[in-house]
């Protein structure tokens, strides 16, 4: 047996961590953690360490597979791609390029290669029709900064930080942390030491999470209400002056808009909404407006409730009248060693429109920066015309139990002249496709963490070879679109240059041409495994045009605050939000049990329900089933229940067209008003997708 170095690359890439595996006639027997590695610190998830299972799971897809009228039948990589191209060349030729769409999922996210290369065959076929996940998770992240203007050198990060707003994210078993946020590296450890140094933690959240037990104040708010209570604790800095006074004086524009739009939200009036105590609103902006380092960060689940647009904006407007940003001569914490060299000034950049991409031809809405809304993609597909989505390649996604509105996206799929699904198991999704793909997985790779270079809580590089021979007859993502795209006769551009079509390039050529103007050289990133480098980058002064404000109170965020301070939710007895399990990753790791519903054991009481009772779960749209379990931790009056899952899918319960933010276009997919009933044996075959 030998010991071979690599990175985890589990949970979107966000805990690239340090790993030693134990390999045996090619074959990983075992994942560890590596002790003196200076961010991890020897931590691993349960996630990264059943890596070696995934490898050799008996369901493993290890040859592609083509739909004939007997059902899937396995065929070789070429003969494959001969076949997909002679179908993708007559759909570009008829309907033109917009016709062939591609999905990016959270599965290839974990390659740094994926996306890079999807993005240059979408330019090389002339396609807009570019989606990813996250316009279907946190697409707020996105746009929020353009409508509100950001800074330049950024936001405080975790490492100094005297107090942190946690609203809606767990890192203790997502392993993900959000800029300026408790960090998903070593989050245990990390979050003891600093609440050591004097951190005080204030976390939002429905349910009483492992990181909310670690709180100093805990709010455990009704779904949904995030907005309302970010609005009431700025009006409660601002009535207070707890404000930075002479930040905002320089730097903010319409300090007076945003008074009057928050003046209604009062502590009293936030409290009714939120379900707590009007002293605990005050104290939380007490606490977070005194502090003099560190930020109010969101996760996924205000990121998918009501008001996702808005709540985020909230939470960067209190940042930034706070002050919260990095000065001149203040040290950034990540390097950003993968991104080209860039300015960090201590000043504004002025607010720009988010919604300046491609337009859709749904509900008038315009794709950001490079992609369209995932949330019409469904509608694109079954909408005619002459632009009409007439074949998607699926990459590392399973839109079945992942998009909103499970009815619509089956129907779309199974409409498709052409699905492609890149996967390496039998997903609800690649169970409708024409074709699957297994990829390499990701110890089957070269790699780097190109997710967290950016959001690390130092300088932290990292680097990994490929561990162990692929096996079988499988590609990794960029290959797929590589095979294409020499087929299609559409040579593909990097930023490093032209994509060789004549020889097959390595994992290695490929990180070369994505990253050749990166601000550390992947050579020296090769050399420098696992390491923090001393030269964090400083915060210059501001350049001579300081003229940029921010816009903490645009006209729609004044108007979405009256209509949220006067608007009545729909009436339903229980409100469904999203949870994460420390085993299950998206839709992967839930084929061995059925997904939950969690309640409190009160609630479970009044309903007359025991546990593993069967429970229907009804929205407006329509129902689920699952098994009931108690869980004193969840607030009375809610449920909560993993997204993503082929047995109670919860996004069967979203409506496309019902609910979807106004600057996103993105439905309501957390904080779901239901109602819950006890079911009969016989509803339980509403439960699966497949009875859609």
């Amino acid at each position: 047996m030998e010991t071979r170095r690599t990175f985890c690359r589990v949970c979107h890439a966000a805990c690239p961590l340090d790993a030693d595996v134990d390999v045996r006639l090619d074959t990983v027997l075992a994942v560890r953690g590596v002790a003196d590695d200076p961010v991890f610190g020897g931590y691993t998830c349960s996630k990264g360490r059943e890596l070696p299972a995934q490898l050799r799971h008996p369901d493993r897809l290890r040859h592609p597979l083509l739909r004939t009228t007997t059902g899937f039948e396995p065929i070789d990589g070429p003969s494959l791609f001969d076949e997909l191209a002679s179908r993708l060349g007559p759909i570009i030729d008829e309907r033109g390029p917009r016709a062939v769409a591609t999905y990016t999922g959270t599965g290839a996210f974990q390659s740094s290669t994926a996306l890079a290369v999807t993005k240059a065959w979408h330019r090389a076929i002339g396609s807009p029709s570019f989606y990813t996940s996250v316009t279907i998770d946190q697409p707020a992240k996105v746009t929020a900064p353009h409508r509100l203007g950001a800074w330049e050198a950024g936001y405080h990060g975790f490492a100094d930080a005297d107090v942190v707003l946690a609203i809606g994210y767990n890192p203790m078993v997502s392993s993900y942390g959000p800029p300026g946020g408790v960090p998903g590296t070593n989050p245990f450890t990390t979050l003891r030491a600093a609440r050591k140094a004097g951190l005080t933690l204030i976390v939002v959240d429905p349910r009483r999470t492992e990181l909310a037990v670690q709180a100093d104040l805990f709010l455990q708010i009704r779904p949904g209400e995030d907005a309302s209570l970010l609005a009431g604790i700025i009006h409660a800095v601002l009535a207070e002056g707890l404000h930075d006074q002479a930040f905002c004086a320089e730097w903010v524009g319409d300090l007076g808009a945003l008074r009057a739009a928050v003046a209604p939200f009062t502590t009293a009036h936030v409290a009714q909404r939120c379900g707590i105590r009007a002293e605990e609103v005050r104290r939380a902006a007490q606490l977070f407006g005194r502090g003099s380092r560190g930020t109010a960060t969101t996760g996924t689940g205000p990121n998918m409730a009501p008001h996702s647009s808005l709540t985020e904006h909230l939470a960067l407007v209190l940042n930034t009248i706070c002050g919260r940003v990095n000065r001149a001569g203040d040290r950034i914490d990540a390097g950003c060693f993968l991104a080209p060299p860039a300015r960090r000034r201590a000043q504004a950049v002025p607010p720009t429109d988010p919604r300046t991409g491609p337009p859709s031809r749904i509900r008038g809405l315009r794709g950001y920066h490079d992609e369209l809304p995932t949330a019409a993609l469904a509608e694109e597909i079954l909408m005619p015309g002459p632009e009409q989505v007439r074949a998607l390649i699926v990459s590392g996604g399973n839109p079945v139990v992942a998009w909103p509105d499970q009815e619509l996206t089956v129907r779309a799929l199974r409409d498709l002249e052409l699905l492609v699904v890149l996967d390496h198991r039998m997903t609800a999704t690649a169970r409708l496709a024409h074709a699957v793909v297994p990829p390499r997985l990701s110890l089957e790779r070269a790699d780097v963490p190109h997710v967290m270079d950016r959001w690390f809580p130092a300088p932290y590089t990292n680097y990994t070879p490929a561990v162990v021979a692929a096996d079988g007859d499988v590609y990794a993502e960029w290959e797929v679109f590589w095979e294409l795209a020499r087929r299609l006769d559409a040579p593909m551009q990097l930023g490093g240059g032209a994509v060789p079509f004549d020889v097959r390039p390595t994992d290695d050529e490929l990180l070369d041409l994505i990253y050749a103007g990166s601000r550390m050289p992947l050579a020296e990133m090769r050399r420098e495994r696992g390491v923090i480098h001393p030269d964090r980058a400083l915060v210059a002064e501001p350049a001579e045009d300081t003229s940029a404000r921010f816009t903490v109170a645009p006209l729609d965020v004044i108007a979405e605050l009256a209509a949220l301070r006067d608007g009545a939710d729909e009436v339903r007895p229980f409100r469904l939000v999203s949870r994460r399990l420390k085993s299950v990753l998206n839709s992967a790791g839930t084929d061995a049990a059925r997904n939950r519903a969690y309640l409190h054991p009160d609630d479970m009481a009044d309903l007359g329900v025991a546990v593993d009772d069967l429970v229907t779960i009804t929205s407006a749209r329509s129902s689920i089933v699952a098994p009931a379990t108690a869980a004193p931790d969840v607030r009375r009056g809610v449920v909560s229940i993993a997204h993503g899952w082929d047995a109670a899918p919860t996004n069967r319960l979203v409506s496309t067209s019902e609910g979807s933010d106004p600057v996103t276009g993105m439905p309501v997919q957390s904080a779901i008003p239901v109602s819950i009933t006890k079911s009969c044996p016989s509803t339980e075959q509403g439960a699966s997708w497949s009875s859609v």
